[in-house]
């Protein structure tokens, strides 16, 4: 069987900077044999939650909200040893779309005996100028409340464009992304070996 490994974009545009810089990640996976898979909350809607507690009480693992991509993306996390999220700086953090995915996520996983504990992963973010470092650390946050295991890179896992393509200009991010990748899977690799 197959390791698994799930890039989620949190960006409305499709065949922007953000799904560029997943997708680097997804093709090194793909070449080490992982099955992998791309999802975009930025064109698949996830509500927000809304604090009912629902999770902790039906302890199914499932969330109490129906939309249209939540559980879906939710199983395919917990399928996944390496979970990447994507997010380009919306007004200094990263989109309400994916942190909708991300909080529900959480609750979820922690209320059914933390879930996602011990997976790999890790945020890649992009911006036109600034709120990278911002962004990068709410998301970072995001993978640590979860007991999830992230590696490092040579730097932090930023990139800047604005127009769509305009992110592989930038080389020092671009490198920075694929040791990233390199990083989660020979992590990956190494835990499920």
């Amino acid at each position: 069987m197959p390791v698994k490994a799930i890039a989620i974009s949190g960006s409305p545009r499709a065949e922007g900077n953000t799904q560029i810089l997943l997708k680097r990640c997804l093709d090194r996976f793909k070449t080490a044999g992982f099955e992998t898979s791309y999802r975009s909350v930025g064109t698949e809607l996830v509500k927000p939650c809304i604090a009912c507690g629902k999770c902790g009480q039906m302890k199914n693992r499932t969330c109490a909200i129906r939309d249209d991509a939540f559980h879906s993306i939710f199983d395919e996390m917990l399928d996944s040893a390496i979970i990447v999220v994507g997010s380009p700086v919306y007004f200094g953090s990263a989109t309400p779309n994916l942190m909708a995915l991300l909080d529900r996520a959480g609750y979820v996983s922690r209320a059914n005996g933390n879930l996602l504990s011990r997976k790999v992963g890790g945020p890649v973010v992009v911006a036109r100028r600034a709120g990278h470092n911002f962004t990068f650390a709410q998301l970072v946050y995001w993978y640590m409340i979860n007991d999830m295991v992230v590696p490092g890179s040579t730097y932090w896992n930023i990139a800047f464009g604005r127009t769509a393509g305009e992110v592989v200009h930038d080389e020092e991010g671009i490198k920075t992304i694929d040791r990233f990748a390199e990083n989660l899977l020979w992590l990956a690799q190494k835990l499920h070996s």
